[in-house]
């Protein structure tokens, strides 16, 4: 009985974690979504685990998770969520471990119509690299009951057996997984698959014909393939003596998640030793769930990474003590901006705001097949770069807090630059004179 209920303990905490980490990326508000899994207890009994109709997943107590037992029928009379019979239909595909429902706004966003009911919405195809090779499209559907109707569970159980993650329109995203830390991945990456493109448009990007250039040759458009995710690893720290080092790389990976500058359990961070690297690959970790932490030979190795043989491949070229990755979706977006009256994407980006002019005088965009050396070259010059199709790159020479401070930078010169193009202003007339001949 001890070591159920410690197992049950385990659980509680686990759901505890995502559905805080939910309400962070704020993909969910105070009381919206589910988090359910499946597991068998030690009875040998088929369970689904789900959290209870109403209960607020940013602050759950152990009795908002309902265990319920797995073939039970009319989950509407439990005290559990009123879409438990989606859940546990999604439960039912093989291999499926988990599932999760969120409010993805930013996808949300993009996939809103106002034709005519009823109506068979497009597939949503993301134009960033880890929409594309994670997601590949996401599948939309709408339906006159949007919320625990028979035809929500049809749609969603059949989009789910060959989709990763699925939207009904106007409602919001729900995800497959094996576990529910990897189901909170899936909606991260959805959103910010979302939030790219909406942040694209307000700047007028093409967005269709950045689709179709993706579809025709989608290798040469990304930097490299970002790795398929890995579960239960997040555990793992090979260098544990480190005290003050350890501190610093979950301080920065919280503030990589909290900060919005890489989706949850994406991106990756790294400090150069004398023969070793110590290296993040999740670097953006919640308070609350933990990423490895792996001390790697500095000497490349042909199992690495495309991601790990960039860091290595910087350190090798350099004298660089740190080196960060990220998502940042507000770069990725502006990577494809094109100043009215040309007809190539920008090169650079040049801050209109106070700290980000002091900070960089221009931030280079370079396109995703640039070569190490080119790369390495400008982030000596400039610290960051953005690769357009591959994420914000950035070097320090002291800490991990100096490393961090450059895409969180990145992040807020860009949404600057994006609201003041809204507002219909000249962003050349507001650019420093002195960086356009930078």
């Amino acid at each position: 009985m001890a070591k159920n209920r410690w197992k049950d303990e385990e659980i509680v905490r686990r759901f505890q974690a995502v559905g805080r980490a939910l309400l962070l990326h704020d993909i969910e508000d105070s009381h919206s979504g589910n988090i359910a899994m499946r597991r068998t207890d030690s009875q040998g009994r088929d369970q689904v685990i789900i959290t209870s109709t109403g209960s607020q997943k940013g602050d759950l107590l152990p009795g908002d998770i309902c265990f319920l037992s797995a073939d039970g029928t009319d989950f509407g009379y439990y005290k559990a969520s009123s879409e438990t019979d989606i859940h546990a239909k999604v439960l039912d595909i093989e291999g499926a471990g988990a599932s999760v429902h969120a409010h993805t706004k930013e996808f949300t966003y993009v996939t809103f119509d106002d034709l005519d009911k009823p109506s068979k919405p497009p597939a949503f195809l993301p134009i960033d690299p880890l929409g594309h090779y994670h997601l590949k499209e996401v599948p939309v559907d709408w339906v006159a009951v949007p919320s625990g109707s028979d035809e929500m569970v049809t749609a969603i159980t059949k989009r789910l057996e060959d989709h990763p993650v699925t939207l009904i329109q106007g409602h919001g995203a729900f995800a497959r997984a094996r576990t529910i830390e990897e189901a909170l991945w899936l909606l991260c990456i959805t959103n910010h698959a979302g939030r790219v493109v909406r942040l694209a448009q307000r700047l007028k990007v093409d967005v269709d014909g950045i689709r179709k250039r993706i579809k025709a040759n989608p290798d040469s458009y990304f930097q490299f393939e970002p790795v398929d995710y890995v579960s239960g690893n997040d555990d793992i720290c090979d260098f544990p003596e480190e005290e003050e080092l350890l501190y610093e790389f979950r301080r920065a990976g919280a503030r990589i998640f909290e900060s919005k500058v890489s989706p949850f359990h994406t991106g990756s961070l790294s400090v150069r030793g004398i023969r070793d690297i110590l290296y993040a690959p999740k670097a953006s970790m919640p308070r609350q769930i933990k990423g490895p932490l792996f001390k790697i030979p500095l000497k490349p190795d042909s199992s690495d990474s495309a991601e790990l043989r960039m860091h290595k491949a910087i350190y090798e070229a350099s004298n660089f003590q740190s080196v960060i990755h990220c998502y940042v979706p507000e770069a990725e977006a502006h990577a494809h901006f094109i100043y009215p009256g040309e007809s190539e994407p920008i090169e650079r980006i040049i801050p209109i705001d106070a700290e980000g002019s002091f900070l960089y005088l221009v931030i280079p965009v370079i396109p995703p097949d640039v070569d190490i050396k080119t790369l390495v070259r400008l982030l000596h010059d400039y610290k960051v770069v953005v690769v357009r199709g591959g994420g914000v790159w950035g070097v320090g020479h002291q800490s991990l807090s100096e490393v961090l401070h450059h895409p969180a930078s990145v992040r807020e010169v860009c949404l600057y630059r994006i609201a003041a193009f809204e507002r219909g202003l000249d962003l050349k007339k507001m650019e420093p004179k002195k960086a356009q001949k930078w």
